[in-house]
This record gives structure tokens, sequence and C-alpha cells, in this order.
């Protein structure tokens, strides 16, 4: 029988503090496989109405009074799990129990903290004997409540200690890597392989999840670039890209993105009648963890284009009274569709450009993954992170286990376009990627992503590139020096530019 809370019996096996929607799916989650859960919340009423919602789960919940209580509520070593908003709120969080606990129990941070933060937490609390977890949770609220993909950063003993929980309630794949579903919602899937992993030390795994939202922040806006072309370019209408994306999600584009495109787009208003995605306002939100990752690749000095340009397509989209004033006032080009485009051709294309731009965000987080592991010491293995994406999480596609296959052949691949499998994908589907984009391009059909992805391709394969002359500026005008292609790497010139006869100096 569930107790509502006055039981001071250590019977619980994890405690959940933090029951909004995130919490509180995943604590549902943890008592649907057995787990017995002790609950908190700031609002002592929340917790009772949660024990009361878990009661006929096989592992049920007891709701704590207070802080003192829910820690005695909890079998030693301790897992206690937290679902806050990031920041101060995780900060207070820690601070009601933290001198509650014992050496050897852990906390598990399971909200969007950044890195840093998660990091300097961990210190904190080994000081005091704790141990602390990091861990990306991704899926959302159904994903949370059914199984999420979970991405736990932290002490080596720390993930054994949650291990028998993370992987237990965690998303599940089948020998193909297809989500498996249970037998009823609430029912766990029978076997399976769980998408849970320990990632690496500290902020791992905070940042790798910070990586997969910046990921799917250029996933989605790939998405948006490739509707608007075959809308306005095509003169498609949304439930004729309703069946094309829904074709598509039968292919190498099968992905959650995709799959919801074509729900989204069949949607009707209930209100006007009219296609739902016509009565949306076109501003987008966002919450910081794209914007994270594209400042970490600046700082890492990584290259991560595609996903800094979905942050930049989102800022664009709220300045909606400023580009709305801007449409009346600034021509684009006399054409606003393909008069005389073979559609089926320009369906096939956006396809491929889709699926290419897709691939090089993809290329692009784990490269920065990478980049940040060899700046914070740790050495993330990059075909673990592409198991765990395949189910749960917001960006699971199909491609994932590809990802997955590429990083299995060659753990130190520094790309996935180096990749002969991936590769090849790519090199058969540009010609379309490159029609598409000219195609924006001429109709004034904006594709930053889909643009900048191509941009990074034909970067990234270039023998050489223009920086040679922009070296040769830098130095002129600022005596920044620069190498020759016929000197070692590391040894420096620079040319005394002002002078006639310009001599040059060796300066390193």
């Amino acid at each position: 029988m569930t107790q509502h809370g006055g039981d001071d019996t250590a019977t619980c096996h994890v405690g959940m503090m933090g029951l909004a929607v995130m919490g509180k799916n995943l604590a549902l989650n943890m008592a649907d496989h057995g787990f017995r859960v002790a609950a908190w919340n700031r609002t002592q009423s929340v917790a009772e109405e949660f024990a009361i919602e878990a009661a006929s789960s096989p592992g049920g919940a007891t709701a704590a009074k207070d802080a003192r209580h829910f820690v005695r509520l909890l079998k030693r070593p301790r897992v206690v799990a937290m679902l806050v908003k990031a920041g101060e709120a995780t900060d207070w969080t820690i601070d009601q129990v933290k001198d509650l606990l014992e050496p050897g129990d852990v906390i598990i941070d399971g909200g969007n903290a950044h890195w840093e933060d998660t990091n300097r937490r961990e210190r904190d609390l080994k000081a005091r004997g704790l141990l602390f977890v990091g861990s990306g949770v991704s899926g959302g609220e159904l994903g949370a409540r059914f199984g999420p993909s979970l991405m736990a950063g932290g002490d080596a003993q720390a993930w054994e200690a949650i291990r028998p929980i993370w992987e237990g309630i965690s998303a599940k794949v089948d020998a193909n890597g297809r989500e498996m579903k249970g037998a009823a919602p609430g029912k766990p899937v029978a076997g399976g392989t769980p998408c849970a992993a320990h990632v690496g030390p500290g902020g791992a795994g905070h940042y790798v999840k910070m990586v997969h939202n910046g990921i799917e922040y250029a996933d989605m806006q790939t998405i948006c670039e490739a509707y608007d072309l075959l809308r306005r370019g095509a003169m498609l209408e949304p439930g004729e890209l309703s069946g094309i994306f829904a074709e598509w999600n039968r292919g190498e584009l099968e992905s959650f993105l995709t799959e919801i495109t074509a729900d989204i787009l069949q949607q009707k208003d209930a209100r006007t009648g009219k296609p739902f995605v016509d009565v949306v306002l076109d501003a987008a939100g966002q919450k910081g963890t794209g914007k994270w990752t594209a400042i970490s690749a600046l700082d890492l000095g990584a290259a991560a284009p595609t996903i800094a340009e979905a942050v930049f397509a989102r800022t664009v989209s709220s300045m909606v009274d400023e580009r709305r004033a801007a449409s009346a006032m600034i021509a684009g080009p006399s054409a606003d569709h393909m008069e005389h485009g073979d559609r089926a051709r320009v369906v096939s294309d956006a396809h491929d450009a889709l699926l290419c731009a897709k691939i090089v965000a993809y290329a692009q987080g784990f490269a920065l993954i990478a980049a940040a592991g060899r700046e914070q010491g740790w050495a993330p293995r990059m075909d673990r992170i592409a198991k765990i994406w395949r189910g749960g999480c917001i960006i699971r596609a199909r491609l994932l286990s590809r990802i997955m296959a590429a990083y299995e052949r060659r753990e130190d691949l520094p790309n996935l376009l180096l990749d002969p499998e991936i590769g090849a994908m790519v090199s058969k589907a540009q010609a379309g990627w490159r029609r598409t984009v000219a195609r924006a391009a001429t109709l004034g059909v904006p594709t930053p992503t889909l643009s900048s992805a191509l941009a990074y391709f034909d970067g990234y394969r270039a023998d050489r590139l223009p920086a040679s002359l922009l070296q040769a500026q830098r130095d002129y005008f600022g005596a920044h020096t620069y190498e020759r292609v016929d000197e070692p790497r590391g040894k420096h010139f620079h040319l005394d530019w002002p002078d006639a006869s310009r001599p040059e100096v060796v300066v390193g």
C-alpha cells in the first residue's frame, strides 16, 4: 500500500524533488518500472497528489512532508533526482538536502543546466563526500513519462549507483535501432537496448544534452526551410506536404521530427478551418541551449555554422513587426514560384537537401563534442552517444544507426563526412541539395541552414581556401604574421608592407 506522508521507514529506491510536468512524468515512469519513489515538492499538496496518482503503479510513491522526511524515506545509498528550473532554483533545491545526506549518496540534476554549473556543483558536493550526476533528459513530456534518452555525466561510481534506475526507465530500441513500445502506456518494454549511458565525467552529460539540443535546432530549422520552399516555390498546400513528409518518413529521413511534421501539416484549426500551421504566429521561441551550443563552438574554435544559423533564424523570426514593415519596403525577386519546374524533381531535390543538411548538422555536433572532450580532458564515446540517441530523444532518427556504425568502424573518426558510407550518401544526394539551395536563392526563399550546411560541406572538402588572402590582409594591416605553404606549420613570417621592397622576415 502506498503511504501518503507520515511513514519514516526507508522503503523508497529513489527520490524526486520537483514535480512539475517533467519531474512528475519521470517519477511516474520510475514507479511504473517498480521503483518506489519518495516525492518532494515545495508545495506539499503537489507531492500528496502525485502519491495518489502513482498508487496503482508497481512501485508506488510516498509523499514527503519536508526535506528531512524525504531523506529518511530513502534506502542507502540514497539516490535523489531533481528536475527543476536551471540556475538558482537548482542550487536552492540542492541546498535543501545536501546537509541531510551522507557520503556515498547521489544527487541527480536532470534539468537543462549549463555544463559549467554542473562542474561547479560536482566539485562542491564531492568535497562533502556526495556524488553528483548531471544528466541530460531528452524526449519532452512524453519521453519522460514513457522512456527518455538519458545522458549521464559524473563520477563512474555515481553512474553505477543510478544505472539500474536510469537504464530501466529509458527508451529501448530493438536490434534494428527502432524504438520499442510497451503493450500499453505505462507498461514497461520487455527487452531491448536501453537509451541511457554514462557519457563522461563532470558536466559531460549536460554538455552532450546541450549539443543534442543544438542539433535539434538545426534539424527543426532545415525541415521548416524545406517546407517553406515547397510551399512557396512549388505551390504545395499543407495537406499535400503532409503526405510528402509522411512518405519521407518511410525512408532515410525517418525521424521523430519528420513524423510530427507530417502530423502537424494535416491538422486543421478548429476555430477557422484553416490549416493549423497558417494560424500559428511565425515567431519561434528558444530557451537557450541552442545559443549555448553556438557559443561553445566559438569558444572552442569548432565549426558549427549550421547550428548557429538555426539559432539566428529563430532570432530573425521573432522580429515580427520589423519583418512585416521590411516586407512592404524591400523588394525581392520578381518570380515568386517555379513557373516551369518539374514538381516531382523539386520535391526529390528538397528531400536530398534535407538529408544532406541533417547529416552535416550531426557532423558538426559530434565534432563539437569531440572538441569539448579534448578541452576538458574526457574521451567521449561517439558510438555510445549515437546509440542512446536512437530512441526517446527529440532527434531520434534512422540515420543515428548509421552514425553509430560509423564510429564503431573508426572510433577516432574526425568528422562524419569522412566515413565512407555516410560520405557516399552525401555525394549521391548533393546535386539535389545544390539545386535546392540555388532554387531558394532565385526565388528569395530564405534557407539559412540548408545553405550554411552546403557552405560547410564545400569548405570542409576544399583543398585550398581563400584564407590565404585573409591572412595576407591580417598581416598587412596588423602585422599578425602568416605561414607559408613551402615551410613547416608553426613557422611564421611577416612582410614589411609599407616598404617598397617589402622584405620578408621570420618571426617565429
